[in-house]
């Protein structure tokens, strides 16, 4: 698929579509937010942080998960100019790929994204499981029970293609120009992903939250405290 293809495609599959109107505060209009799914699931996996954002402007799109980190960016860049950007695994990585190459977001709330040879090894395991099982046990291994096979790309191959690229991702340093970004984990995740946020704030010196009642969905197990996280970033 080409950049331009997976332009149109994507913003033709949002799900959905805007979720009311941004609501001005002090007579100033927020912010529309871009919520950004990784491996395993589409968009509608934001369902229940989307509920929490009632009355703002959202998009959360279907990716073309097409196996390419440049066709990737360039399929969502349309969507990122003054917006808050969300995203959880895969989202969160491709979120870290495009502050690096200077999307003209105004804030970003990043959940355990991948963290490349900065902590070799940290999704072998979920590489492990694929080989195993398949897109079950894969996603499993990442989300846990609260991911569905109803939560699943129609497209089984999006998943082999996703994996490959976020197994080959390498964070670059961030611009001088900074962006009120956030790099999230789950109280409730293993301490190899806690170790990957501090291995994130010590090498691009992004702040670190850790939202409780979560794991590594954090859209799913804690969507009320995400969408807290997102509606206030840009206010950083």
């Amino acid at each position: 698929m080409t950049p331009d293809a997976a332009m149109g495609d994507i913003a033709r599959r949002d799900q959905a579509g805007p979720v009311g109107r941004p609501g001005p505060v002090h007579g100033v209009a927020l912010p529309s937010l871009v919520l950004v799914h990784g491996t395993a699931t589409t968009g509608a996996i934001w369902r229940r942080v989307r509920r929490e954002l009632a009355g703002r402007q959202v998009s959360a799109p279907d990716r073309p998960s097409s196996g390419s980190l440049p066709a990737e960016l360039a399929a969502l860049r349309p969507l990122t100019d003054g917006a808050v950007y969300g995203g959880v695994s895969g989202g969160a990585t491709l979120g870290l790929a495009l502050l690096a190459a200077g999307a003209p977001l105004v804030g970003a709330v990043l959940h355990e994204p991948a963290v490349g040879s900065l902590l070799p090894g940290l999704l072998g395991p979920v590489a492990a499981a694929y080989a195993a099982g398949g897109v079950p046990a894969l996603a499993r291994t990442l989300y846990g029970p609260a991911w569905t096979p109803t939560d699943a790309p129609s497209d089984p191959g999006a998943v082999e293609r996703d994996l490959a690229m976020f197994l080959e991702f390498e964070p670059a340093p961030l611009p001088d120009r900074a962006i009120p970004a956030i790099i999230t984990v789950g109280a409730d995740s293993p301490p190899v992903r806690h170790r990957a946020a501090a291995v994130l704030q010590d090498r691009l010196k992004l702040p670190v939250r850790v939202i409780p009642g979560c794991g590594h969905a954090a859209h799913l197990e804690a969507p009320a405290a995400f969408a807290r996280l997102l509606a206030d970033v840009h206010r950083s």
